[in-house]
């Protein structure tokens, strides 16, 4: 059984014992910066950068302990202290930092340091900058714990704390009423997937009477079919939710009304890339639910194409950006759900994605400083000449996207459509139309942007960004050229001891689906050229009675289809329900008062406090009662 091959951990030593403190220094330098208020806005966000990077620095230094171990010892549990017991049930707080855990804790605290350093720039005049680098802080930190816990609980109480921090970075500009409300709207469709990540980790405390990942995968094996598919649907629900795929995604394009630094923060280092953890991480449970993981593969295909839909006609540039991300993680969970062919390839493509949708997101935060905050590419246009790095930067994330041989999304993704081949042809065939798409969309992203004719605003006078911003977008722009390659050889052999393997052979000549990928994505691009190179760019998008520019432009109906099958049938019901009691519940028991009161009213006229009314009242009494015996006596 490929679960006996999976390494347990080993007791913590060393740097190892320090682990905890990639948590606890954001998360305290978190609570300092809010408890102090105005008194740390001169230094708050140097402070909130720092913590970070102390966070990169140990997860970098247990890597490397790690690389130094045999690999059935780079599997570290540190239990810190027992939460609580209730009954039999004794829950502990504890870390596990094993291969596939340390390779978030990188990639948060890597990616999350350079957002960091970017945003002391691209937040440079905002007055409550400090309480901005506090709620990323708190995201890092709650992250962090999401991915390093050694137990389902412990990872919930990370999964609620990036909800929260999620909500308060989204509507961090409040006084927008769009801001507040794509937080709300996060906040509240997310609690429908945490719905899900509860009910899987009750079901997990019934079934194995623990939550402990060890305890989980021991007696996965053992576990009925039935409710391993159940505690399998209900973390693909919670997945669902976090990592925005279909039917839980509506929430993810509002999500753009945030600070950019947020965008790329949530869409490449942390949220979204949660419910990938998940699937990955409850491996052992999918694999006993054959059922489940093909829901996922499902999920994961649909979403992809969906994602790549809704990036062909959007004109906002993070909007575009925000599909784009529904459409790679949708690869990561179709990799996830086949299995132990896909387990590493879901992992090697969020890493690589990581750095290359940071790259963008950020590259389009540099845009906007030089555009005056316009998000329209229909407005955008010549930016190439007037933004040398950020166009240079952004052109390597836009190659290693749509897979451009070599760069960093070439080697991943393409391990991910020929596994989906090897699964399924027709997912395979799905996956390889996204592609295309990709292609098509992010091309025509690169040309309404930075080539054909000016078409800026007046009073617009596009400039490259200060330093802070571009040194970023540098270092990513080098990782989304060079960690597809960098990763190819050894994420297989890296990820075995954590998640299995199946063993995928690696070679730099493509294969036929290799081959077959680069001709439909040069497909894409050449479409694209056609209709968006060689013209003119209208100011505004052109109406049409194209069905899919449409339901492009509308986010697939997303809101409208919730719309229809929740919210109003929610608010009819709640209507229902005041009427009911208005005019049911509440007359009742009004009208039952009103008799009483008029009762007590006329007996309060009884009691009119003379003496010989109340003599007069009991002689009438007893003459009443006399009455009544003789009468009685008389029959």
């Amino acid at each position: 059984m490929l679960l006996e091959t999976l390494a347990a951990p080993v007791a913590a030593t060393g740097m190892f014992t320090l682990a905890w403190t990639m948590i606890a220094v954001p998360a305290v330098m978190a609570g300092l910066l809010l408890l102090a208020g105005k008194l740390s806005d001169r230094w708050g966000h140097l402070a909130a950068t720092a913590a970070v990077v102390w966070s990169f620095a140990i997860a970098v230094c247990l890597f490397a302990e790690q690389m130094m171990r045999p690999a059935s010892e780079r599997a570290v549990s540190a239990h810190l202290y027992t939460w609580l017991g209730v009954g039999h049930w004794t829950f502990e707080v504890g870390l596990l930092v094993n291969q596939l855990s340390i390779l978030f804790a990188l990639l948060i605290t890597g990616v999350g340091s350079l957002i960091h350093i970017y945003s002391i720039g691209y937040m440079a005049h905002d007055a409550r900058r400090r309480r901005f680098f506090a709620y990323l802080n708190l995201f890092i930190a709650a992250m962090l714990i999401l991915v390093l816990a050694d137990n389902y609980l412990v990872l919930f109480v990370g999964w609620e704390g990036v909800g929260l921090a999620s909500y308060l970075l989204i509507s961090f500009w409040q006084h927008k009423p769009s801001a507040a409300a794509a937080g709300t709207k996060a906040f509240v469709m997310n609690r429908v997937g945490d719905l899900g990540l509860l009910m899987a980790i009750s079901t997990m405390l019934a079934m194995f009477g623990s939550s402990s990942f060890e305890a989980v995968n021991a007696g996965a094996a053992h576990v009925p079919p039935l409710w391993a598919t159940l505690i399998g649907f209900f973390l693909l629900l919670a997945a669902c939710g976090k990592s925005a795929q279909v039917p839980l995604q509506a929430w993810l394009l509002d999500a753009m009304e945030g600070p950019t630094p947020v965008s790329a923060l949530i869409h490449a280092a942390t949220m979204v890339t949660a419910g990938v953890y998940l699937v990955v991480r409850s491996h052992a449970i999918f694999e006993m639910a054959p059922i489940a993981q093909a829901a996922v593969v499902i999920v994961g295909t649909v979403t992809l194409l969906a994602g790549a839909w809704i990036g062909t006609s959007q004109d906002d540039i993070k909007k575009v950006l925000a599909g784009s991300t529904m459409s790679q993680i949708g690869y990561m969970m179709l990799a996830a759900g086949i299995g132990p062919a896909g387990y590493a390839f879901a992992i090697f493509h969020l890493l690589t994605h990581g750095f290359f949708k940071a790259n963008m997101f950020l590259g389009a935060g540099s845009i906007m400083h030089g555009m005056n905050d316009d998000v329209n590419m229909r407005h955008f246009g010549g930016l190439a000449s007037a933004m040398r790095v950020t166009f240079l930067t952004f052109s390597m994330g836009y190659l290693a996207i749509i897979g451009f041989p070599f760069f960093a999304g070439y080697f991943s993704k393409d391990h991910i459509i020929e596994a989906a081949f090897a699964n399924n042809v027709v997912i395979g065939l799905c996956a390889l139309l996204g592609a295309g798409i990709t292609a098509f969309y992010m091309t025509r992203l690169m040309l309404m942007t930075f080539f054909g004719e000016k078409r800026w605003r007046q009073g617009v006078h596009p400039h490259e960004s200060p330093k802070a911003m571009t040194v970023p977008l540098i270092i990513l722009a080098v990782f989304s050229v060079g960690a597809g390659l960098l990763m190819n050889w050894w994420i297989q052999t890296w990820l075995e001891p954590a998640v299995g393997n199946h063993a995928h052979e690696i070679s730099l000549i493509p294969t036929p689906v290799g081959w077959a990928t680069l001709l439909v994505v040069a497909a894409g691009v050449a479409a694209s050229w056609m209709v968006f190179g060689r013209g003119s760019i209208p100011d505004v998008a052109p109406a049409t009675k194209n069905p899919v520019t449409i339901a492009g432009r509308n986010v697939l109906f997303g809101d409208q289809v919730n719309g229809f099958l929740f919210i109003h049938p929610t608010v009819a019901t709640a209507k229902a329900i005041d009427t009911a009691d208005v005019s049911l519940i509440d007359r009742s028991f009004d009208g039952a008062g009103h008799a009483f009161q008029g009762l007590s009213t006329q007996l309060r006229r009884l009691q009119t406090g003379y003496t010989r009314n109340y003599a007069l009242t009991m002689l009438l009494g007893v003459l009443v009662v006399g009455a009544v015996l003789i009468l009685s006596q008389l029959g």
